[in-house]
């Protein structure tokens, strides 16, 4: 078939083509193996060789017009067929949607975030570690060496081994933190984490619970320091009215030991269930950091000094928002957690 042939054919099917399936079928017919636009190229060795040249402009010329109006129908077809897909499918969006049911906010991670927030505003950093932890920094670099009575009595999660555990809680990354510094620059930190123990799983107990706990490194640090920064955290938590003391205590860690307590904020100091009729609510343990710890992370003990505090996020939660069983932080009962949602939270900010 000659060149004015294919050209005179291919203007009447193009005429007839009126969806992608069509035109995938011309492009078999003229571009395919056996098409009629490819054939012709293998008639070119039969071409005389000063025609050669004008006859490869000319399957050129044709190749290119195929091409061209292919490309046109192609991108009009595809168009079309979207536009009916997307009308076939639309959606009404004026009638009324069903309810999706969310959940709430972690209770705890609320309270975690607002002590993160208050201790950054003071220039500390939150930092976190492994909660597979080695014995020498869970227990003997904390100053509770092999044999110490302290680790029968927080009942430690092995794995495998001794040395090997879940650890009890987040001072580890305190230890840590102070070897990273080499015994050479200040420490602010917060290390908010889960921590474990061996208990049975009440009301007020739990095998696995949110410790948070803060350390500062520094020079000429006191009590004093200490109990500024905890007045600090308490008044955000429980309001400015609320008061803060220290009674004598005793931890491995720390030397002088306290306990903190804060007023009750319930019948204010009259005595109450909270409070046990005291007029005060313990909510930490604290101290200066012993000797021995600063000197085993690195840090000279007649140079530096420094303070820690611990507690946990679930009593301060409980204490916070009212709730009786510690159970409701784990538990996804949305009919016990649908009261602390983000706008009862910002409620009682």
């Amino acid at each position: 078939m000659k060149i004015d042939e294919i050209r005179k054919l291919l203007e009447e099917d193009l005429k007839n083509i009126h969806n992608l399936k069509d035109l995938n079928e011309l492009r078999i017919k003229y571009l395919g193996k056996k098409g009629l636009i490819t054939e012709l190229n293998s008639e070119i060795k039969n071409i005389p060789n000063e025609e050669k040249k004008n006859f490869g402009q000319q399957v050129n010329s044709i190749r290119l017009l195929f091409q061209e109006n292919y490309d046109n129908l192609k991108n009009k077809l595809e168009e079309a067929e979207l536009n009916s897909k997307l009308a076939s499918e639309a959606i009404d969006i004026s009638l009324p949607s069903s309810r999706i049911p969310i959940g709430s906010p972690n209770i705890l991670e609320k309270l975690i975030e607002e002590v993160e927030d208050v201790f950054m505003s003071m220039g500390y950093d939150v930092v976190d570690g492994p909660e597979i932890e080695e014995d020498k920094y869970n227990f003997e670099m904390l100053n509770i060496p092999k044999g110490h009575p302290a680790r029968d009595a927080q009942d430690t999660f092995y794995l495998e081994s001794e040395e090997i555990l879940l650890r009890s809680q987040t001072s580890p990354v305190q230890v840590r933190t102070m070897l990273k510094g080499k015994g050479e620059v200040p420490i602010r930190v917060i290390c908010p984490g889960k921590t474990y123990r061996r208990d049975d799983d009440d009301a007020t107990h739990s095998h696995q619970f949110m410790q948070i706990e803060g350390l500062l490194v520094d020079k000429d640090i006191s009590l004093s320091d200490l109990k500024g920064t905890i007045d600090v955290v308490i008044k955000k938590l429980f309001g400015k009215d609320i008061e803060t003391r220290f009674r004598p205590s005793y931890y491995q860690f720390t030397e002088p030991s306290v306990e903190v307590d804060i007023s009750c904020f319930n019948c204010r100091g009259k005595g109450c269930n909270i409070c046990k009729n005291t007029g005060w609510i313990t909510v930490a343990g604290a101290g200066i950091v012993h000797p021995n710890v600063l000197r085993m992370s690195g840090y000279d003990p007649d140079i530096w000094s420094g303070f820690a505090f611990g507690f946990g996020a679930e009593r301060m939660a409980m204490l916070k928002y009212d709730i009786n069983d510690l159970r409701v932080f784990y538990n996804t009962d949305l009919r016990e957690v649908k009261i602390f949602d983000r706008k009862e939270f910002e409620s009682n900010d």
